[in-house]
């Protein structure tokens, strides 16, 4: 019974149906994965967009209550602007005031932007100076004056609330700018930004095709220009009823600043996986188009090979000695069947591939937001703010100076514009800072030593790369009880038959544990749970992906002790840099 159903015989037909209900199963399957996956990236992407705009809103924040602070104590407590307003302008020490103001907001400038404009207007003289260098025309600080006195003389409490201590949007000459107004008894000092330049790293982001970035008055007005990521001016108000609008959606990000009337707009179209999607519809297309053509193919073959052969095979049957039908050895189809697992095992290795291809972008994505986690260091910048106030307590004013001075160029480095790449000399450099900075909070606990070969200052680099690691020493290998040298030395030379750039950074100090040596000489990961030991390992998994695992990098201790770390990169080809010169 169970062989003659084993051997038990199935119409051509039968296996045309199945054949079919597979095949439309797995393109249905594949449409859904394909969509799905497309809807999980793209809303990833703009929450990583979303993240990235809140931190430079939160930077801007930053930027703003300081400035406002620093602009409202100087009105009330800075003695040059006491003698400017007791003195004549065309008097000796109303000029000498007014050269000391304008160095103290010239160094504002640098620390900050040059976009930054600054003004000071005394009531009673009812005239206006500039205390910094600007950056607007003529005729817009003539309308910009014009605009103040008419503000001061105005007292109605909905004009002071819009703009006295308060950063709001004003036109002059037709162009916007962001102002800021702070009085103090007859005097008020004005600062000025221009729109464009305040908006301007937001849209250095990779917003799509169609995105933008933009400022908005408090009314939505639109308070700068809104152009893409590639300089072209983008249509505020697309034609909503063409076709390809209808498939390209949007998504629109709306941030909010603090004690401002005005906010930013971020207009997504697509994002950073643009590409990535066009793909993905290429490949539902190319699964829609397979089961088409099979489809067409297995009726063509039923109406123009099977209703022949079965015809000649029932007229054949007639033919024979009995008159029975001649007894056919099986009825199974090998070609169909071999199709039929051919088909399968390519839906297999497309949907492998597309799962491979979102697990190198979510890698992707995972290493980048721990290179940003990297960037924000709090406690390092309250150190710093502590370390400066203890020097004030002592009256080091020139030590003061310099340990703000580091700070603020330290940072403007950490919050650079995320390259992949940045040129060697600019991070040495920025690895010179930091060990200033720390040879301020341990006095006398490390010396350091730089050498650089000449040939490597243009090298392209990963950025924070070598801080990682010099961190790295001054946690683990500074203490209070032995003096510690730390080296850096880059040069170029030959290592396994490649020229390389090979950077050897050591220190004196205990050298890494035996167990922790062990995982980082056989490339194990190091235990991450308490927080710690994430730079090393988000540092090696960045110089895989962006070398292509072509980089290497090798632990030891040395035998006078003390921890050793050598890098070996590979050449590159040209890549741009920030200050847009190609490195090689």
């Amino acid at each position: 019974m169970a062989k003659q159903a084993e051997n038990k015989l199935y119409p051509i037909q039968h296996y045309v149906k199945i054949i079919l209900v597979i095949s439309f199963s797995a393109l249905i399957l594949d449409f859904i994965i394909s969509f799905a996956s497309i809807a999980i990236v793209k809303q990833q992407s703009a929450r990583d967009l979303r993240d990235t705009a809140y931190l430079y809103i939160n930077r801007i924040n930053s930027d703003f209550s300081y400035i406002n602070h620093f602009m409202g104590w100087t009105l009330a407590n800075d003695e040059n602007v006491k003698m400017m307003d007791t003195h004549d302008t065309t008097e000796d020490l109303f000029i000498k005031a007014n050269d000391a103001l304008y160095r103290r907001f010239v160094e504002l400038q640098k620390s900050y932007d040059q976009s930054y404009n600054f003004f000071l207007f005394f009531d009673k003289k009812e005239v206006m100076f500039n205390i910094a260098p600007m950056g607007v025309t003529y005729k817009e600080y003539q309308e910009l004056q014009q605009h103040i006195h008419t503000y001061i003389k105005d007292k109605d409490r909905l004009v002071y609330e819009q703009f006295y201590s308060r950063w709001s949007t004003i036109q002059l000459a037709e162009k916007f700018y962001i102002i800021n107004i702070v009085p103090y008894q007859n005097k008020y000092m004005i600062c000025l930004v221009d729109a464009d330049d305040l908006i301007r790293p937001l849209r250095q982001i990779n917003l799509g095709e169609k995105g933008y970035a933009s400022l908005r008055t408090e009314d939505g007005r639109l308070a700068t220009s809104p152009f893409s990521n590639k300089g072209e001016l983008i249509d505020t108000e697309p034609d909503n009823s063409s076709f390809l609008h209808a498939l390209q959606t949007r998504t629109t990000v709306n941030g909010e600043f603090d004690n401002a009337s005005f906010f930013v707009k971020l207009v997504i179209q697509f994002g950073a996986f643009e590409k990535m999607m066009i793909v993905q519809l290429l490949i539902v297309l190319l699964a829609a188009i397979v089961a088409c053509s099979l489809s067409f193919i297995m009726l063509y073959f039923r109406n123009k090979v099977l209703q022949p052969i079965k015809s000649f095979s029932y007229n054949l049957a007639f033919w024979a000695e009995d008159g029975e039908p001649l007894d056919s050895a099986s009825s199974k189809i090998v070609e169909l069947e071999k199709v039929s697992k051919q088909f399968a095992q390519l839906v297999k290795q497309i949907k492998a591939y597309k799962i491979d291809i979102y697990e190198r972008e979510i890698e992707k994505q995972r290493i980048q937001l721990n290179y940003t986690k990297l960037q924000i260091k709090p406690h390092f910048f309250l150190n710093c703010l502590t370390t400066i106030h203890s020097m004030a307590q002592m009256d080091m004013t020139e030590e003061i100076q310099q340990m703000a001075l580091s700070t603020s160029v330290y940072f403007r480095y950490i919050f650079q514009n995320g390259q992949d790449f940045v040129r060697m000399e600019d991070e040495i450099e920025h690895v010179r800072v930091y060990l200033e900075i720390q040879k301020n909070r341990y006095q006398g606990s490390f010396l350091y030593r730089i050498e650089q070969a000449e040939l490597t200052r243009d090298t392209p680099i990963p950025p924070l790369v070598l801080q990682t690691f010099i961190e790295n020493a001054i946690k683990y290998a500074v203490s209070r009880e032995n003096q510690v040298l730390i080296e850096l030395n880059v040069e170029r030379r030959l290592f396994e038959d490649e020229m390389m750039t090979v950077i050897q950074m050591s220190d004196t100090g205990p050298g890494f544990a035996p167990d922790v040596l062990d995982k980082l000489q056989h490339g194990q990961p190091l235990d991450q749970t308490t927080g710690t030991q994430i730079g090393i390992m988000n540092t090696t998994q960045r110089l895989a992906y962006l070398y292509d695992n072509r980089a290497s990098i090798r632990f030891t201790n040395q035998d006078g002790g003390g921890a050793c770390i050598t890098l070996y990169l590979p050449e590159l080809p040209a890549i741009p840099i920030e200050n847009g010169s190609a490195a090689r």
